[in-house]
Parts: structure tokens; sequence; C-alpha cells
């Protein structure tokens, strides 16, 4: 795979620090050693370290020349509530928490990055590199953003980066416009009248109601949503009851949302309070619904998109380079830092084939090889968008400009 040569001169070592990563795995807002890493290594390469966005955010400040331009690159850190059984050395040694979705790779590579782009000051501008907490469901990325990320550290445009299975090792995939989903959560409670199993004209049974409803659910997206658009209603957990000859007062349902379009979104939420209504009202029970619109959908905007287009066909080919690509239902929190800037969201693959998992699987892991071909990737944006040729095209405008 064709890559920066001294990069290609780091891949030990961040392989060792992914696996180190990977064995101390930390979940939302309790990266707290992984935090400490990576703070200690961007001091250690001369980066100027920042501390505190999100908790346990870390954003590491470069300056090269005399250039007033500055973009971020993001990397996200947690884990997941996943039990791994992979069996080799790095394996996670926090019973119950893993790095099932490769974001022990993300930090690794950016951490590269850094180092490189620290010896060598080939650009002229600045760099943000962002360490982000709590991208899996609890919006690390909303958090920093609220905290101040842009206002403390602003930037023209923010770039961010996340391995893939299913496209082959070290090859990208982008697009412009929208390419994930939305995600929101719902809970919904039906409360109804406990009795004995053997007497249920004395109940009124939320199991019966919550079955009606998880099925009314399905209709959704199958006659709510515009057959040529996306959305997705999954119930994902069932609660009821305690024992096998008592009909429970309550059932709880919970699950997730998604949609690539906000007034799906919008139309998504609009129809499940309306059919709880209807269960309702149908089963003499009552249902309270609790909706939460965690992240917006990610959204890549075409200037930036062609720049990531035109660093990564410089490091791999522009024959590797994947535009002809279907958006994702799977969602991201980079979309509340797409939603202040202008910015671009690649995909880097994994892998293909049975050694390749797919991400949240607790037999998935980061494939190593590719850490130089994301770093890379990092190293080559930065130059080619902070050169002074790129500061003449773009007119000089200052950094926070977007």
């Amino acid at each position: 795979m064709p890559t920066i040569h001294r990069i290609d001169a780091l891949h030990a070592e961040m392989t060792a620090w992914r696996r180190d990563l990977h064995a101390h795995p930390e979940t939302a807002f309790e990266e707290a050693r992984t935090s400490d890493f990576v703070a200690e290594k961007l001091a250690s390469f001369g980066v100027e370290v920042h501390r505190g966005l999100a908790k346990t955010g870390v954003v590491g400040t470069l300056r090269a020349g005399s250039g007033r331009r500055a973009i971020g690159l993001r990397a996200d850190m947690d884990a997941l509530h996943v039990h791994e059984a992979n069996s080799f050395a790095h394996r996670s040694r926090n019973e119950g928490k893993m790095h099932a979705c490769g974001h022990d790779g993300h930090t690794a590579m950016l951490l590269g990055a850094a180092k490189h782009l620290a010896e060598t000051r080939a650009f002229d501008g600045t760099v943000h590199f962002i360490f982000q907490p709590a991208e899996e469901n609890e919006g690390g990325g909303r958090v920093m953003v609220e905290d101040g990320l842009f206002e403390r550290f602003p930037v023209e445009a923010v770039f961010g980066m996340h391995n893939w299975p299913g496209i082959p090792a070290g090859q990208f995939a982008v697009m412009p416009g929208i390419m994930m989903a939305s995600f929101d959560i719902f809970e919904i409670k039906i409360t109804g009248r406990g009795a004995h199993a053997g007497m249920p004209h004395h109940a009124v049974d939320p199991i019966v109601a919550g079955s009606a409803l998880v099925q009314a659910l399905q209709a959704i997206t199958s006659r709510s949503v515009s057959p040529v658009d996306a959305a997705v209603v999954s119930v994902t957990q069932f609660h009821a009851g305690d024992t096998w000859n008592v009909i429970p007062d309550e059932v709880t349902l919970r699950g997730s949302a998604r949609a690539l379009k906000p007034e799906v979104q919008a139309l998504v939420e609009g129809a499940m309070r309306r059919i709880c209504d209807g269960i309702a009202a149908a089963h003499g029970c009552r249902v309270a619904v609790r909706y939460e619109r965690r992240y917006p959908p990610i959204i890549n905007t075409p200037r930036e998109v062609d720049m990531a287009i035109a660093a990564m066909s410089q490091v791999i080919g522009g024959d590797k380079v994947h535009t002809d690509i279907q958006p994702t239902m799977g969602a991201e929190d980079f979309a509340f830092m797409l939603r202040e800037r202008p910015g671009a969201y690649v995909w880097l693959g994994n892998g293909v084939g049975a050694e390749s998992r797919m991400l949240h699987n607790p037999g998935y892991d980061f494939n190593d090889e590719i850490l130089p071909i994301g770093a890379s990737y990092w190293v080559t944006l930065v130059e080619q968008t902070l050169s002074k040729k790129a500061l003449v095209s773009a007119g000089a405008a200052p950094a926070g400009g977007g």
C-alpha cells in the first residue's frame, strides 16, 4: 500500500499504541486513561495540549508557518459495552467493555499523523487534533461543540474518518451530501392492570398491547414514509413480567429510529406518538412515550469532499477511492460538528471476508495494516489544504470562516 515513507516507519509504534488502547477500553465520558494516553503522546511530540472539553476530550494544536487558516481533524476514543470474544494477547482487560468499533485505531492513526506533522511542519497554518469522547450513544461530539470547541479552536473545516468492514483494506469511500442517518431512541411504557394468568378477563393486559404496538410500529416505514426515502424503526427491547402465572401491570419497549432526512426524522416521531395513542385507546391502557433525538444525519459539504478525495487519491490512487456508494442507516455524532462547520466524513476500508467482522461484533478487531494509510491521509489532507498554494487559491480566508 503506498504511504508516506516516514509514516511507514511509525507503523510498529502505532500498532503498539492501538493494541494498548484496545486492551484498556473505556466507555462514554469515562475515558480517563485513554485521555491521559493521548495527552501524554501529544505533549511528547511538541503539540500544544488542551483538556477538559466534554469532560475527557483532548485537543492538540499545532502551528506552522504564518498562515491564518485552520482545520480540525477528529478521532473518537470511546469503547462499547460489549463482552469481547477474541483470545489474542491484546484482548480487553476490562470485562464487559470492548473496542468493537475501531476507535482505538482511529486514535492511533491521528496520533501518528500528529507526530509526523510535528516533526515535518510542511504546512502553513494551524491544525487542531480533536480527540472526542462518548461517540457511542451519548453524543460526545455534541457536548464538545456545546463546551465551545469551535470558539476556542476556530476552524474553517472539520474532517472525520471511520474504519469500515466490507470495503477492501486501505481503500476509501466518501460522498457529498447525506452519508449517514440520524439516530433517535425511544422508550414506551404501557400500563394496564395485572391479574392471574388463569383469569385474564380481570386484566388489562399490557403484553397484548405491547405486542400489537411492535407490529403497528412497522407500518411507519411501510406506510407513512415515502418509498423513495429511507427510515428504520427497530424495537430492540421488550421487558415484561417476572413469573409464569402473573399478567404484569406494565410493559416497557425500547428501540431506535433512523432516517436520512431531517423531515423524515420528524415524521417518524409524529407517527410513533400517534400510533401509541391509538394502541392505548384500543386496549384500554395508558401509554407514555419518551422520544429523544440523539444525532442528526452526517451531511458532507461538496468542497471539503473534493479536498478529501484529492488527499486520498494521492495516498492510494484515485481508482481506490469509492464515491458511488449508498448512505448507511448507521449514525455518527460527528454530525454535530458538521452542523457547525463545513467538512467531510470518510470511510477507510478495514477489509472484506470472514476475517473482517462487522462493527459492534464481539469478534471484531481493527486491522493494523491500515494504520499507515489512515495516518498518511490525515497528513496529506493537512499539507494539501494548508499549503501556501491552497492559501492563495482560498483567498487567505481567516480561521473560523465557515
